[in-house]
């Protein structure tokens, strides 16, 4: 008998955020496509779910103003890593796009304050996957950006901060 271990496809793309102009879920999945046997590996784990932030509504419109009072109350439940940004590719400039405006705040050097917050927040500890806990003060962390996935580098952990009190155009989400 010749053992078989599970086999399972590609994962699907992302699917959109599951609500927009809120913390919410996207969701991808893949199928198997051979059940193990004869003592076989187990098949992994077949969907996926990430934090999500959509700033534009249905229409098209920006939202930005509708995610104020959002931020004010998941406030007492976040906190805020700052990082220095050590590397990032070229698809990060925003090439007169205006949903990726964000990215002329992404420059080597620079600090930038991330924000861990529900739905990125994990249980039991209530901390986001990503934020250096663990990780030494100079070691390399890497990061993507969700909204355009060839933009992505390297930053390294400055320090954690209890209350986010950081600038509003240096202000990322873990998702």
């Amino acid at each position: 008998m010749t053992t078989e271990h599970c086999r399972v496809s590609q994962w699907s793309s992302w699917s959109g955020c599951s609500q927009q102009c809120h913390p919410a879920f996207r969701h991808r999945k893949r199928h198997i496509e051979k059940e193990p046997s004869n003592s076989g590996d187990a098949c992994p784990p077949l969907e996926e779910r990430a934090g999500c932030l959509e700033y534009l509504d249905r229409q098209g419109r920006n939202c930005a103003l509708a995610l104020v009072n959002i931020s004010t109350s998941i406030s007492l439940l976040s906190y805020c890593v700052e990082f220095k940004m050590v590397s990032l590719t070229s698809h990060c400039a925003a090439d007169g796009q205006p949903h990726l405006r964000w990215t002329q705040y992404l420059r080597e050097g620079y600090t930038v304050c991330v924000a861990c917050q529900p739905p990125a927040m994990q249980e039991p500890d209530r901390s986001c996957q990503g934020d250096g806990a663990t990780s030494g003060r100079d070691e390399l962390l890497h990061w993507q950006a969700v909204d355009n996935p060839h933009c992505r580098g390297t930053w390294s952990r400055v320090r954690m901060l209890e209350r986010c009190a950081c600038p509003q155009v240096h202000h990322f989400v873990f998702i």
